[in-house]
């Protein structure tokens, strides 16, 4: 039996191991939750929001015990595990709370005249059973809120949570059987790759991955083979783009805390600063300062955690060698530990557009600065990249900041702030090029885990339509007239057409 370690990556502190999921149980656990859908599906969207509210309201109760839990369980800090993971979550409940009626009640659309009396809407019907394929970076709230949308829209969920982060793997288990769903309506799968890659051949009916893009590759292109739809969030290299008129104080407050938060393991952080050359050389001061006075540890009273996933030290090691070999500097930070996972935050400068740190997402707490003469060579840059997640642009002036910000290829753009539009569950979430397919969050979240049914409704008192056979001359004068007249330069009737209209509808 293969087993997955629960351990502590900050302080080494080993708790024990998780059996991983057979292929057997992939299928038989995908089995039930297809058995379970019927009834799920069919369950008033009133009593599926009152699983959320008891959910939301455990969460509150217990937010700070399952925030020690998943802190332990990633290295990060205190803080931010309450903040990013249980705090985030019961906000998006609550948005759901709010507007799931909405959200998922029939739409009334227009029908055109020419179909009259016809009336027309569209339905919104749950998939099956969604696949969530969950992160380790945050590893609660990327796996629950996809889950509960997921549950929300009608669907059964089958969740695999990270094999990096098992124990909050367990916790999610644990959240779900203290507010009691009805069996089999959501399962956790534990195992990593090739439990990943079982649930996806056990066909479920949509796939939401969160993760790499090499692995959310993998899984469209088994995916495809069977049709199933896939929503993927992905990496990015996210810019920060910060004009000569911007307030350099709070730029620098935000480039630190974009780039380290989270030890810098986050698909929105500030991955590379482009700076306006008038300011460069301030921004850069103001950074270093505010970096160097930053602490680091476990598990309060500091501001930047361990890192969780041994082999991301590795990536982020390269990174930042192969930057110092080509000519870039480490103002601060630029070394590695022999051994643990605390990783100093560390600031670039002499970087070039063509280092793998301006190329390739890093995942790590380093932040790379380069000056740029003038806000086309800053657009150009920021958009030289096969990401699109994220990214920043600062400056006092509303419509340069706009205009900057509408021209960046990127599903998501702040305005003197950073990474904060995810923190908006009215917002749509997604990314743009090789940082995903698909959008979650905002007013169409819950339609995205459902089949968009168009319904037209014919009283369906008459014998035939206009344009049924047998096909006459009637029909072809009729059509061409109202053709002129909808479409045409000179919109005019003709007796012929009235004539022809007249016998048409006299024959229905």
């Amino acid at each position: 039996m293969s087993l997955l370690s629960l351990h502590n990556p900050a302080t080494g502190e080993f708790s024990g191991t998780l059996p991983v999921a057979t292929d057997e149980q992939v299928n038989e656990t995908m089995k039930r939750a297809k058995e379970a859908f019927p009834a799920w599906a069919a369950t008033p969207l009133q009593v599926r929001l009152d699983y959320l509210r008891r959910l939301r309201e455990f969460l509150v109760e217990h937010g700070e015990e399952w925030a020690r839990r998943i802190s332990n369980d990633t290295g990060k800090v205190l803080f931010e595990a309450y903040m990013t993971e249980i705090f985030v979550t019961v906000d998006t409940i609550r948005f759901y709370e709010k507007n799931a009626r909405r959200m998922l009640a029939p739409q009334k659309v227009k029908t055109p005249l020419l179909l009259w009396p016809k009336k027309s809407y569209i339905h919104y019907k749950p998939m099956g059973v969604v696949a969530v394929i969950a992160p380790w970076n945050y590893p609660f709230q990327l796996a629950v809120i996809p889950v509960l949308s997921a549950l929300l829209a009608g669907n059964t969920v089958v969740l695999k949570p990270s094999e990096v982060t098992p124990a909050t793997g367990l916790a999610i288990e644990e959240l779900f059987r203290a507010v009691s769903f009805p069996p089999d309506v959501v399962s956790v799968l534990h195992g990593g790759g090739k439990v990943g890659a079982a649930l996806v051949q056990a066909d479920p009916d949509k796939i939401f991955f969160t993760g790499s893009v090499r692995t959310g590759k993998t899984i469209m292109a088994a995916a495809a083979e069977k049709l199933i739809p896939v929503e993927l969030e992905l990496g990015g290299k996210d810019p920060m783009i910060v004009c000569a008129d911007a307030n350099l104080e709070r730029a620098a407050n935000a480039a630190v805390w974009g780039a380290f938060t989270n030890s810098g393991q986050v698909c929105m952080s500030v991955e590379r600063v482009y700076v306006h050359e008038t300011v460069y050389t301030r921004f850069v001061q103001l950074v270093t300062e505010k970096t160097k006075v930053l602490r680091q540890g476990f598990p309060d009273q500091v501001e930047i955690g361990s890192m969780t996933f041994p082999r991301q030290i590795e990536i982020v090691r390269e990174h930042v060698e192969d930057a110092i070999a080509n000519g870039a500097t480490a103002v601060t930070g630029g070394t590695f530990p022999d051994e643990g996972m605390f990783v100093p935050p560390t600031v670039l400068t002499g970087v070039t557009q063509e280092m793998k740190i301006m190329q390739e997402e890093t995942f790590g707490p380093v932040l790379p600065i380069m000056a740029v003469s003038d806000e086309e060579e800053a657009i150009r840059l920021a958009n030289s990249s096969p990401y699109g997640l994220n990214a920043s642009v600062w400056s006092q002036d509303k419509q340069k900041a706009r205009r900057i910000a509408e021209r960046l290829e990127s599903g998501n753009v702040c305005i003197n702030d950073v990474i904060i539009s995810f923190a908006n569950p009215h917002l749509p979430f997604g990314g743009v090029k090789q940082s995903g397919i698909g959008r979650y969050r905002g007013m169409g979240s819950l339609q995205s885990f459902t089949h968009s049914i168009s319904i037209i409704h014919d009283p369906g008192d008459k014998k035939r339509e206009l344009n049924w056979y047998p096909y006459t001359e009637d029909q072809q004068t009729m059509m061409s007239g109202i053709t002129r007249l909808l479409y045409g330069a000179k919109r005019t009737w003709n007796k012929e057409t009235l004539a022809a209209i007249w016998r048409e509808f006299r024959r229905r």
